[in-house]
């Protein structure tokens, strides 16, 4: 040994405690990518495993986050199985007391489309276990919204499109849009996010979640947990319109309703304002033929009970009879009720004299004042809430009524030889008598001229 030259001598856990500052020190970020094997979960929630390749492998850890609710924590979306593909992102680090170096993951990714398409279907198994797919939870759509809530896109066709459809079969319906993105790792965030503000717009009664189609990896948004959370929570019925009428999501078996395209859910939402206007004068005509059908049977009926009543004079007799019958008896029968009830009265008045209750009969007076005063008051109350009522369901009806149309200056014009409702101007002919009705009264006229609706339009023009 030579004496000369100094050397440091290590003990083995020094050297370890060495080895594991450098190579955290020099891997303290990095993504690998490899195949999982000797997959193992113990009692602790921890989850351990070997990534390996062709060629080598390195044991892998992840470590439960104690903070997350009981089954979460996951840096992954989806539960690792055996022989599956990975992408993970993690540092290197030394357990020294055995001297092992292993990978700490704290992010996964799968690897490929057959995995996403695993991480899918695990996802919906568990949340369909969970009753968020129960078709009990689903709540109906309104026949007729007052507003829509849009979340998409704000740039795509998809947009354009809700908006064509709404206005071509209701053009009085409102939306309101909730720009988000729908694709990116930042979409699901948002998405969730303008889910709970549109809870709490006015007059939001449905919610339209929409957007495109894609790849599986561009509508992974729509097959985030955290947004099929978001829907199920919703207190407002949802229509999930994602990707073209062959692609299915989460956020379509968590919705309220799925449509096959953005264009399906806004047709799904609002109802045809042309067919409603049909039912509604359908339903009017129906009336006034079963109300003339029901006063000729009353007349069939008078005139049938009439023709029964023939000579009623001897049957008058016989009842005048018996009534002064009843009246003599009536009579007798009440004079002799008085003469006991007064025989009663004077023997109650002598025991009442005795007891004298006249201070119990002044607090009862009294009682019974008060409550005639409270009983009016009441009644006054319960008379003006539904004079109220009446006068709110009053106003609902007048403003649902069709003749409310008429008010803003519309007509509706028939032709007089048929009754028919004239909605094209071909629809008729010169010299034909047609009937306009107004909002008060109505006009009779004489068709002189038939006008295209291009030639009037170029005469609008020429006139402008």
């Amino acid at each position: 040994m030579d004496r000369g030259n100094t050397r440091e001598i290590l003990s083995v856990s020094t050297l370890n405690e060495r080895i594991k500052a450098l190579l955290e020190d020099r891997f303290a970020s990095l993504w690998v990518e490899g195949e999982v094997s000797n997959l193992r979960r113990p009692a602790s929630g921890h989850v351990y495993f070997t990534l390996k390749d062709a060629k080598s492998q390195i044991r892998a850890v992840i470590f439960r986050n104690p903070y997350a609710p009981r089954g979460g924590g996951r840096p992954a979306g989806f539960a690792l199985e055996e022989g599956m593909s990975i992408v993970c992102r993690g540092r290197v680090s030394v357990y020294p007391p055995r001297g092992d170096y292993q990978l700490l993951i704290d992010a996964v990714e799968p690897r490929g489309l057959g995995a996403l398409q695993k991480a899918f279907e695990q996802l919906k198994a568990r949340l369909e276990g969970e009753g968020l797919f129960d078709p009990a939870r689903k709540k109906p759509l309104p026949f007729l919204p007052a507003r829509i809530g849009v979340v998409t896109s704000p740039t795509g066709a998809v947009i354009r499109d809700i908006l064509t459809v709404t206005r071509r079969r209701f053009p009085s319906v409102d939306l309101l849009i909730a720009p988000v993105r729908v694709q990116g790792a930042e979409a699901p965030a948002e998405i969730i996010q303008a889910l709970a503000d549109l809870q709490f717009a006015p007059h939001v009664e449905v919610i339209i979640l929409a957007r495109g189609g894609g790849s599986l990896e561009d509508l992974a948004p729509f097959n985030d947990e955290g947004v099929a959370r978001a829907i199920a929570r919703s207190r407002i019925p949802i229509i999930s319109a994602v990707g073209h009428e062959t692609d299915f999501t989460i956020a379509d078996f968590t919705a309220d309703l799925r449509a096959a395209t953005p264009s399906a859910a806004a047709e799904l939402a609002v109802p045809l304002r042309v067919e409603l206007i049909e039912t509604v004068e359908t339903l009017r005509l129906r009336f006034h033929r079963h109300w003339r059908r029901e006063q000729e049977r009353l007349r069939r009926r008078v005139r049938e009970v009439t023709e029964r009543l023939r000579d009623p004079k001897r049957r008058l007799a016989d009842i005048r009879l018996a009534l002064d019958d009843q009246v003599e008896r009536m009579r007798l029968a009440i004079d002799h009720r008085l003469q006991v009830r007064r025989r009663e009265c004077i023997t109650i008045g002598v025991r009442l004299e005795h007891q004298n209750p006249r201070s119990r009969i002044a607090e009862r007076l009294r009682q019974v004042d008060q409550r005639s005063k409270d009983l009016q008051a009441n009644w006054g109350r319960l008379a003006e809430q539904r004079r109220h009522r009446c006068q709110t369901a009053a106003g609902l009806l007048d403003s649902l009524s069709p003749l409310a149309c008429l008010n803003r200056g519309y007509s509706i014009t028939r032709r007089l030889a048929d009754g028919r409702i004239l909605r094209r101007a071909q629809s008729t002919a010169v010299g034909d008598a047609i009937s306009c009705r107004l909002a008060e009264g109505s006009l009779l006229a004489t068709v002189t001229e038939i006008r295209n609706e291009s030639k009037e339009d170029d005469h609008v023009q020429r006139e402008i």
